[in-house]
């Protein structure tokens, strides 16, 4: 008795079922499932192009990075041989690079064969040692003059420990910044920023650089 009511049961469930299922054509199960695939389709499709998106941004930010490395690198290696000068000169305590600024980009240039620093030249120089007050600690400046190659290697050497000593004596003279802790040297034409095969590259190579030290 108990098998044939379940047996009528288990028959019951199987028409509902099919019932259920006329209700929807074969074409019509074939439609959605097109359609969802096509959804599919195109999440995929946006999802890898975001990712081609992303490898490109991520690309040209290797890039960007590895070309700032390299002048991080190239300001650093200047940066150390003005901290070992100053430690073998006993002038540092702490040992310290604090920055190094070039002047070639802020309007310190001087004239073919000239070290006279000019009226855009001392404005520089008077936002620079603003910087330098604002510090609000001793710190230690080696001035680095530059030239061109239009000279010979004495005399660009020369020029460019004349241009150094200029700077230093308007931050000494304008700014009371103390001479004992401004140091200048030379690098001539030894290490140019730009061609000096034109008049622009030469303009910019002659320059002076300062590395702050504490």
């Amino acid at each position: 008795m108990k098998r044939n009511s379940l047996s009528l049961l288990a028959a019951a469930v199987a028409v509902t079922s099919l019932s259920f299922a006329g209700c929807a054509t074969t074409t019509d199960v074939d439609k959605k499932i097109a359609a969802a695939q096509a959804k599919t389709d195109k999440k995929i499709e946006s999802v890898e192009t975001q990712f081609e998106d992303l490898q490109e941004k991520q690309k040209a930010t290797e890039g960007k990075v590895g070309e700032h490395g390299r002048q991080i690198e190239q300001i650093s290696q200047s940066a150390r041989d003005a901290l070992q000068r100053a430690q073998e000169a006993g002038v540092l305590a702490k040992g310290k690079i604090v920055f190094q600024q070039s002047f070639a980009e802020d309007r310190v240039r001087f004239k073919v064969n000239s070290f006279e620093v000019t009226k855009d030249a001392k404005v520089a120089l008077d936002e620079f040692a603003g910087k330098i007050k604002g510090l609000d600690k001793g710190v230690y400046l080696e001035i680095q003059g530059h030239t061109d190659d239009t000279g010979g290697a004495d005399y660009n050497d020369q020029l460019g420990q004349q241009r150094a000593e200029a700077v230093r004596r308007y931050l000494a003279r304008e700014h009371k910044l103390p001479l004992g802790r401004l140091s200048t040297i030379s690098y001539g034409d030894t290490q140019p920023v730009e061609t000096n095969k034109t008049a622009k590259g030469r303009a910019q190579n002659r320059r002076v650089v300062i590395v702050v030290l504490e």
